[in-house]
Protein backbone atom coordinates (compact mmCIF):
# COMPACT_ATOMS: atom_id res chain seq x y z
CA UNK A 1 0.00 0.00 0.00
CA UNK A 2 1.33 3.43 -0.96
CA UNK A 3 2.30 5.67 1.93
CA UNK A 4 0.60 9.03 2.31
CA UNK A 5 2.86 12.04 2.37
CA UNK A 6 3.03 13.82 5.73
CA UNK A 7 3.40 17.39 4.50
CA UNK A 8 0.14 18.88 3.28
CA UNK A 9 1.39 22.37 2.44
CA UNK A 10 2.96 25.43 4.04
CA UNK A 11 1.67 27.97 6.54
CA UNK A 12 3.20 31.24 7.68
CA UNK A 13 3.73 31.23 11.44
CA UNK A 14 3.35 35.02 11.55
CA UNK A 15 0.32 35.84 9.36
CA UNK A 16 -1.26 32.36 8.81
CA UNK A 17 -1.04 32.64 5.02
CA UNK A 18 -1.20 29.17 3.40
CA UNK A 19 0.83 28.01 0.40
CA UNK A 20 -0.19 24.95 -1.62
CA UNK A 21 2.15 21.94 -1.56
CA UNK A 22 2.27 22.03 -5.37
CA UNK A 23 3.81 25.52 -5.41
CA UNK A 24 7.18 25.02 -7.16
CA UNK A 25 8.99 27.86 -5.32
CA UNK A 26 7.61 28.09 -1.77
CA UNK A 27 10.66 30.05 -0.65
CA UNK A 28 8.97 32.85 1.26
CA UNK A 29 5.55 33.79 2.56
CA UNK A 30 3.65 35.63 -0.21
CA UNK A 31 3.13 38.51 2.22
CA UNK A 32 6.87 38.92 2.85
CA UNK A 33 8.19 42.07 1.19
CA UNK A 34 11.41 44.04 1.03
CA UNK A 35 10.14 46.29 3.81
CA UNK A 36 8.48 43.50 5.84
CA UNK A 37 10.54 40.31 5.78
CA UNK A 38 9.24 39.14 9.14
CA UNK A 39 7.35 36.08 7.91
CA UNK A 40 8.30 32.40 7.82
CA UNK A 41 6.62 29.40 6.19
CA UNK A 42 6.61 26.12 8.13
CA UNK A 43 5.64 22.69 6.78
CA UNK A 44 2.00 21.89 7.53
CA UNK A 45 2.26 18.30 8.75
CA UNK A 46 -0.59 15.78 8.69
CA UNK A 47 -1.63 15.03 12.30
CA UNK A 48 -1.11 11.52 13.63
CA UNK A 49 1.66 8.95 13.39
CA UNK A 50 4.44 9.76 10.94
CA UNK A 51 4.83 7.32 8.01
CA UNK A 52 7.32 4.53 8.81
CA UNK A 53 10.82 4.76 7.35
CA UNK A 54 11.59 2.88 4.15
CA UNK A 55 14.34 0.27 3.98
CA UNK A 56 17.01 2.56 2.58
CA UNK A 57 20.18 3.97 4.13
CA UNK A 58 19.93 7.36 2.39
CA UNK A 59 17.88 9.59 4.74
CA UNK A 60 16.21 11.46 1.87
CA UNK A 61 14.91 8.14 0.53
CA UNK A 62 14.39 6.51 3.92
CA UNK A 63 12.13 9.34 5.14
CA UNK A 64 10.87 10.39 1.71
CA UNK A 65 7.18 10.36 2.66
CA UNK A 66 7.81 12.85 5.46
CA UNK A 67 9.57 15.40 3.26
CA UNK A 68 7.93 18.46 1.70
CA UNK A 69 9.98 18.45 -1.51
CA UNK A 70 8.79 14.88 -2.25
CA UNK A 71 5.16 15.72 -1.44
CA UNK A 72 5.42 18.68 -3.81
CA UNK A 73 6.92 16.61 -6.62
CA UNK A 74 4.31 13.88 -6.12
CA UNK A 75 1.47 16.41 -6.19
CA UNK A 76 2.75 17.59 -9.57
CA UNK A 77 2.97 14.11 -11.07
CA UNK A 78 6.52 12.87 -10.37
CA UNK A 79 6.46 9.15 -9.60
CA UNK A 80 8.09 7.52 -6.59
CA UNK A 81 10.63 5.82 -8.85
CA UNK A 82 11.53 9.14 -10.49
CA UNK A 83 11.94 10.81 -7.11
CA UNK A 84 14.21 8.03 -5.87
CA UNK A 85 16.24 8.24 -9.06
CA UNK A 86 16.67 11.98 -8.63
CA UNK A 87 17.99 11.56 -5.07
CA UNK A 88 20.38 8.82 -6.21
CA UNK A 89 21.65 10.83 -9.17
CA UNK A 90 22.41 13.87 -7.01
CA UNK A 91 23.94 11.78 -4.22
CA UNK A 92 26.37 10.15 -6.65
CA UNK A 93 27.39 13.60 -7.85
CA UNK A 94 27.80 14.84 -4.25
CA UNK A 95 30.00 11.88 -3.36
CA UNK A 96 32.14 12.54 -6.42
CA UNK A 97 32.77 16.11 -5.20
CA UNK A 98 32.96 15.57 -1.43
CA UNK A 99 34.08 11.97 -1.04
CA UNK A 100 30.95 11.10 0.97
CA UNK A 101 27.25 11.07 0.24
CA UNK A 102 24.25 11.37 2.54
CA UNK A 103 23.86 8.52 5.02
CA UNK A 104 22.25 8.02 8.42
CA UNK A 105 24.92 9.38 10.79
CA UNK A 106 26.02 7.75 14.07
CA UNK A 107 24.08 8.25 17.29
CA UNK A 108 24.99 6.50 20.52
CA UNK A 109 26.26 6.82 24.05
CA UNK A 110 29.81 8.20 24.21
CA UNK A 111 31.62 6.34 26.96
CA UNK A 112 34.54 8.76 26.67
CA UNK A 113 32.40 11.86 27.20
CA UNK A 114 30.19 10.23 29.82
CA UNK A 115 33.18 9.11 31.89
CA UNK A 116 35.05 12.39 31.50
CA UNK A 117 32.03 14.35 32.74
CA UNK A 118 31.21 12.04 35.66
CA UNK A 119 28.01 10.41 34.41
CA UNK A 120 26.89 7.13 35.95
CA UNK A 121 26.61 3.85 34.07
CA UNK A 122 22.82 4.12 33.82
CA UNK A 123 23.02 7.69 32.52
CA UNK A 124 25.35 9.37 30.06
CA UNK A 125 25.90 11.57 27.05
CA UNK A 126 24.50 10.42 23.73
CA UNK A 127 26.10 12.00 20.67
CA UNK A 128 24.71 12.55 17.19
CA UNK A 129 27.92 12.95 15.17
CA UNK A 130 27.41 14.97 11.99
CA UNK A 131 31.10 15.59 11.28
CA UNK A 132 31.13 12.72 8.76
CA UNK A 133 28.18 14.15 6.85
CA UNK A 134 28.46 15.92 3.51
CA UNK A 135 30.77 18.97 3.90
CA UNK A 136 31.41 18.04 7.56
CA UNK A 137 28.21 19.29 9.20
CA UNK A 138 24.42 19.00 9.20
CA UNK A 139 24.08 22.09 6.99
CA UNK A 140 23.94 20.10 3.75
CA UNK A 141 20.76 18.39 4.96
CA UNK A 142 18.95 21.74 5.01
CA UNK A 143 20.21 22.65 1.55
CA UNK A 144 19.70 19.28 -0.11
CA UNK A 145 15.92 19.60 0.15
CA UNK A 146 16.14 22.95 -1.69
CA UNK A 147 18.32 21.41 -4.39
CA UNK A 148 15.91 18.48 -4.78
CA UNK A 149 13.00 20.91 -5.18
CA UNK A 150 14.94 22.84 -7.83
CA UNK A 151 15.88 19.70 -9.74
CA UNK A 152 12.31 18.37 -9.53
CA UNK A 153 11.09 21.71 -10.89
CA UNK A 154 13.48 21.36 -13.84
CA UNK A 155 12.42 17.79 -14.55
CA UNK A 156 8.71 18.59 -14.39
CA UNK A 157 9.01 21.75 -16.50
CA UNK A 158 11.45 20.25 -19.00
CA UNK A 159 13.79 23.21 -18.53
CA UNK A 160 17.52 23.13 -19.27
CA UNK A 161 20.63 24.03 -17.32
CA UNK A 162 20.99 27.12 -19.48
CA UNK A 163 17.91 28.55 -17.77
CA UNK A 164 19.28 28.27 -14.24
CA UNK A 165 19.37 31.36 -12.06
CA UNK A 166 22.45 31.46 -9.81
CA UNK A 167 22.16 30.24 -6.25
CA UNK A 168 22.97 32.66 -3.44
CA UNK A 169 23.84 32.25 0.24
CA UNK A 170 25.08 34.47 3.07
CA UNK A 171 27.43 32.56 5.39
CA UNK A 172 30.99 32.53 6.65
CA UNK A 173 31.42 28.86 7.51
CA UNK A 174 29.79 25.44 7.38
CA UNK A 175 26.65 26.54 5.53
CA UNK A 176 28.73 28.17 2.79
CA UNK A 177 30.85 25.03 2.37
CA UNK A 178 27.77 22.84 2.23
CA UNK A 179 26.12 25.13 -0.31
CA UNK A 180 29.22 25.29 -2.50
CA UNK A 181 29.64 21.50 -2.31
CA UNK A 182 26.07 20.83 -3.45
CA UNK A 183 26.23 23.53 -6.12
CA UNK A 184 29.44 22.03 -7.49
CA UNK A 185 27.86 18.57 -7.56
CA UNK A 186 24.82 19.89 -9.44
CA UNK A 187 26.99 22.10 -11.71
CA UNK A 188 24.96 25.10 -10.61
CA UNK A 189 26.52 28.58 -10.34
CA UNK A 190 26.59 29.98 -6.81
CA UNK A 191 27.43 33.33 -5.20
CA UNK A 192 28.53 33.22 -1.57
CA UNK A 193 28.27 36.44 0.45
CA UNK A 194 30.61 36.47 3.44
CA UNK A 195 31.80 38.96 6.08
CA UNK A 196 35.26 40.43 5.76
CA UNK A 197 36.29 38.37 8.82
CA UNK A 198 35.87 35.00 7.07
CA UNK A 199 38.99 32.88 7.45
CA UNK A 200 41.30 32.34 4.51
CA UNK A 201 40.95 28.58 5.01
CA UNK A 202 37.23 28.72 4.28
CA UNK A 203 37.94 31.04 1.36
CA UNK A 204 40.33 28.54 -0.22
CA UNK A 205 37.76 25.77 0.11
CA UNK A 206 35.07 27.90 -1.51
CA UNK A 207 37.44 28.79 -4.35
CA UNK A 208 38.26 25.10 -4.86
CA UNK A 209 34.56 24.32 -5.16
CA UNK A 210 34.07 26.99 -7.82
CA UNK A 211 31.94 29.39 -5.77
CA UNK A 212 31.99 33.11 -6.51
CA UNK A 213 32.91 34.66 -3.16
CA UNK A 214 31.90 38.22 -2.24
CA UNK A 215 33.43 39.72 0.91
CA UNK A 216 30.92 42.22 2.25
CA UNK A 217 32.00 45.36 4.06
CA UNK A 218 29.44 47.36 5.99
CA UNK A 219 28.15 50.32 3.98
CA UNK A 220 27.18 53.65 5.50
CA UNK A 221 23.63 53.28 4.19
CA UNK A 222 23.16 49.74 5.53
CA UNK A 223 20.46 49.15 8.15
CA UNK A 224 21.43 47.24 11.31
CA UNK A 225 22.33 43.61 10.76
CA UNK A 226 24.78 41.47 8.82
CA UNK A 227 26.09 43.19 5.66
CA UNK A 228 26.52 39.78 3.99
CA UNK A 229 22.80 39.16 4.52
CA UNK A 230 21.99 42.56 2.99
CA UNK A 231 24.03 41.75 -0.15
CA UNK A 232 22.46 38.26 -0.34
CA UNK A 233 18.97 39.76 -0.25
CA UNK A 234 19.91 42.22 -2.98
CA UNK A 235 21.08 39.30 -5.13
CA UNK A 236 17.76 37.52 -4.62
CA UNK A 237 15.87 40.65 -5.67
CA UNK A 238 18.02 40.63 -8.82
CA UNK A 239 16.93 37.06 -9.62
CA UNK A 240 19.17 34.68 -7.66
CA UNK A 241 17.61 31.66 -5.94
CA UNK A 242 17.96 31.75 -2.13
CA UNK A 243 20.08 28.69 -1.27
CA UNK A 244 20.25 29.36 2.40
CA UNK A 245 19.69 28.00 5.91
CA UNK A 246 17.42 30.80 7.12
CA UNK A 247 13.77 29.75 7.04
CA UNK A 248 12.40 33.26 6.36
CA UNK A 249 14.54 33.35 3.19
CA UNK A 250 13.79 29.81 1.95
CA UNK A 251 11.30 27.59 3.78
CA UNK A 252 12.65 24.42 2.12
CA UNK A 253 15.69 24.57 4.42
CA UNK A 254 13.27 23.64 7.23
CA UNK A 255 12.44 20.41 5.39
CA UNK A 256 15.59 18.28 5.12
CA UNK A 257 16.96 19.42 8.49
CA UNK A 258 14.24 17.39 10.21
CA UNK A 259 15.95 14.16 9.14
CA UNK A 260 18.40 14.54 12.07
CA UNK A 261 15.52 14.38 14.55
CA UNK A 262 13.95 11.39 12.79
CA UNK A 263 17.23 9.47 12.86
CA UNK A 264 17.66 10.12 16.58
CA UNK A 265 14.07 9.08 17.29
CA UNK A 266 14.44 5.91 15.26
CA UNK A 267 17.59 4.92 17.14
CA UNK A 268 15.94 5.58 20.50
CA UNK A 269 12.85 3.59 19.48
CA UNK A 270 15.12 0.66 18.64
CA UNK A 271 16.86 0.84 22.06
CA UNK A 272 14.53 -0.81 24.53
CA UNK A 273 13.71 1.43 27.45
CA UNK A 274 16.01 4.27 26.39
CA UNK A 275 14.59 7.74 26.94
CA UNK A 276 16.58 10.94 26.57
CA UNK A 277 15.80 13.46 29.29
CA UNK A 278 17.15 16.37 27.26
CA UNK A 279 19.05 17.20 24.11
CA UNK A 280 21.42 20.17 23.80
CA UNK A 281 21.77 21.92 20.43
CA UNK A 282 23.83 24.93 19.41
CA UNK A 283 21.88 27.88 18.01
CA UNK A 284 23.04 30.51 15.55
CA UNK A 285 20.41 31.32 12.95
CA UNK A 286 18.14 28.72 14.54
CA UNK A 287 17.12 26.55 11.55
CA UNK A 288 18.89 23.49 12.94
CA UNK A 289 17.33 23.69 16.41
CA UNK A 290 13.94 24.37 14.84
CA UNK A 291 14.26 21.30 12.59
CA UNK A 292 15.71 19.04 15.28
CA UNK A 293 12.87 19.85 17.66
CA UNK A 294 10.20 19.48 14.97
CA UNK A 295 11.64 16.18 13.76
CA UNK A 296 11.75 14.67 17.25
CA UNK A 297 8.22 15.78 18.09
CA UNK A 298 6.84 14.52 14.77
CA UNK A 299 8.45 11.13 15.47
CA UNK A 300 6.95 10.92 18.97
CA UNK A 301 10.08 11.71 21.00
CA UNK A 302 10.06 14.75 23.29
CA UNK A 303 13.30 15.16 25.20
CA UNK A 304 13.57 18.69 26.56
CA UNK A 305 15.28 20.76 23.88
CA UNK A 306 18.04 22.92 25.40
CA UNK A 307 18.94 25.68 22.93
CA UNK A 308 22.54 26.78 23.53
CA UNK A 309 24.05 30.14 22.68
CA UNK A 310 27.35 31.76 23.65
CA UNK A 311 27.31 34.65 26.09
CA UNK A 312 28.80 36.86 23.36
CA UNK A 313 25.71 36.41 21.16
CA UNK A 314 22.44 35.24 22.71
CA UNK A 315 19.47 36.87 20.94
CA UNK A 316 17.29 33.75 21.24
CA UNK A 317 17.71 33.62 25.02
CA UNK A 318 16.80 37.30 25.19
CA UNK A 319 13.59 36.67 23.22
CA UNK A 320 12.67 33.58 25.26
CA UNK A 321 13.21 35.35 28.59
CA UNK A 322 11.09 38.28 27.38
CA UNK A 323 8.12 35.98 26.73
CA UNK A 324 8.13 36.54 22.97
CA UNK A 325 5.74 34.52 20.78
CA UNK A 326 5.01 34.38 17.06
CA UNK A 327 2.49 37.16 17.64
CA UNK A 328 5.12 39.47 19.10
CA UNK A 329 6.50 42.26 16.96
CA UNK A 330 9.50 40.60 15.30
CA UNK A 331 11.66 43.71 15.51
CA UNK A 332 11.00 43.91 19.27
CA UNK A 333 11.60 40.21 19.88
CA UNK A 334 14.68 39.88 17.70
CA UNK A 335 16.68 43.11 17.28
CA UNK A 336 20.24 42.52 16.02
CA UNK A 337 22.70 41.58 18.78
CA UNK A 338 25.43 44.21 19.23
CA UNK A 339 29.03 43.07 18.71
CA UNK A 340 28.65 39.25 18.47
CA UNK A 341 31.81 37.46 19.62
CA UNK A 342 32.86 33.93 20.59
CA UNK A 343 35.36 31.25 19.68
CA UNK A 344 32.30 29.41 18.31
CA UNK A 345 32.11 31.85 15.41
CA UNK A 346 29.62 29.75 13.42
CA UNK A 347 26.79 30.61 15.82
CA UNK A 348 27.35 34.37 15.86
CA UNK A 349 24.26 35.25 13.83
CA UNK A 350 23.23 38.62 15.20
CA UNK A 351 19.61 37.56 14.72
CA UNK A 352 18.12 34.11 15.37
CA UNK A 353 16.21 34.10 12.09
CA UNK A 354 14.24 30.95 12.94
CA UNK A 355 13.45 31.93 16.51
CA UNK A 356 9.74 31.14 16.14
CA UNK A 357 10.45 27.51 15.24
CA UNK A 358 12.92 27.13 18.10
CA UNK A 359 10.48 28.61 20.62
CA UNK A 360 7.81 26.22 19.28
CA UNK A 361 10.15 23.33 20.05
CA UNK A 362 11.01 24.66 23.51
CA UNK A 363 7.33 24.86 24.39
CA UNK A 364 6.48 21.48 22.86
CA UNK A 365 9.23 19.67 24.78
CA UNK A 366 9.37 21.64 28.03
CA UNK A 367 12.80 22.90 27.02
CA UNK A 368 14.78 26.03 27.79
CA UNK A 369 17.59 28.24 26.58
CA UNK A 370 21.13 27.95 27.97
CA UNK A 371 23.76 30.67 27.67
CA UNK A 372 27.26 29.24 27.85
CA UNK A 373 30.09 31.31 29.30
CA UNK A 374 32.99 31.72 26.90
CA UNK A 375 35.26 29.64 29.13
CA UNK A 376 32.84 26.72 28.72
CA UNK A 377 32.73 27.17 24.95
CA UNK A 378 36.51 26.83 24.97
CA UNK A 379 36.47 23.90 27.40
CA UNK A 380 33.77 22.07 25.41
CA UNK A 381 36.00 22.12 22.33
CA UNK A 382 38.86 20.61 24.32
CA UNK A 383 36.67 17.99 25.99
CA UNK A 384 35.10 16.97 22.68
CA UNK A 385 38.53 16.66 21.07
CA UNK A 386 39.85 14.58 23.96
CA UNK A 387 36.84 12.27 23.52
CA UNK A 388 37.77 11.70 19.89
CA UNK A 389 35.51 14.16 18.04
CA UNK A 390 37.36 16.09 15.33
CA UNK A 391 35.13 19.14 15.46
CA UNK A 392 35.34 22.91 15.43
CA UNK A 393 34.42 25.10 18.45
CA UNK A 394 31.08 25.71 16.73
CA UNK A 395 30.58 21.97 16.34
CA UNK A 396 30.97 21.38 20.08
CA UNK A 397 28.98 24.41 21.24
CA UNK A 398 25.99 22.28 22.29
CA UNK A 399 28.32 20.51 24.71
CA UNK A 400 29.19 23.92 26.18
CA UNK A 401 25.57 24.23 27.27
CA UNK A 402 25.77 20.89 29.06
CA UNK A 403 28.98 21.99 30.81
CA UNK A 404 27.19 25.16 31.93
CA UNK A 405 24.54 23.09 33.72
CA UNK A 406 27.00 20.50 35.06
CA UNK A 407 28.98 23.33 36.69
CA UNK A 408 25.80 24.78 38.22
CA UNK A 409 23.99 23.94 41.47
CA UNK A 410 22.08 21.05 39.82
CA UNK A 411 25.16 19.43 38.32
CA UNK A 412 24.79 16.14 40.24
CA UNK A 413 21.19 15.84 39.09
CA UNK A 414 22.23 16.28 35.48
CA UNK A 415 24.91 13.58 35.88
CA UNK A 416 22.18 11.09 36.73
CA UNK A 417 20.34 11.72 33.46
CA UNK A 418 20.63 10.60 29.85
CA UNK A 419 21.24 13.60 27.63
CA UNK A 420 21.95 14.13 23.96
CA UNK A 421 24.20 16.54 22.12
CA UNK A 422 24.88 17.13 18.44
CA UNK A 423 28.47 17.44 17.29
CA UNK A 424 28.35 19.20 13.94
CA UNK A 425 31.10 21.09 12.19
CA UNK A 426 34.39 19.35 11.42
CA UNK A 427 37.67 21.03 12.42
CA UNK A 428 39.21 22.92 9.48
Amino acid sequence: MALEHSVLGWRCRVCDTSVDIAEPEPWRCPRSTGSDRHHVLHPLVRPGVAPPPREFEHPFVRFEHRLAWAASAAARGMTSAARDALVTELDIAVERVDGVGFRVTPFGRSAALSDALGFGADAGVWVKDETGNVAGSQKARHLFSILLQLRANEALAGSSRNERAPLAIASCGNAALAAATLASAAEWPIDVYVPTSMSNGFGRELDRLGARVHRCERRAADPPGDPAMHRFREAVVDGATPFTVQGPENALCLDGGRTVGWEIAERLDATEGRVLDAIFVQVGGGAFASCLGAGLVEAGQRPALLAVQAEGCAPLDRAWRSGATERSAWSDAMPPWPNPHSLADGILDDETYDWIGVLDALRATGGDTVVAAEQRVERAWQVAGDAGFDCSPTGSAGLAGLLELLDGPDGDTWRSRSVGIVISGVRR
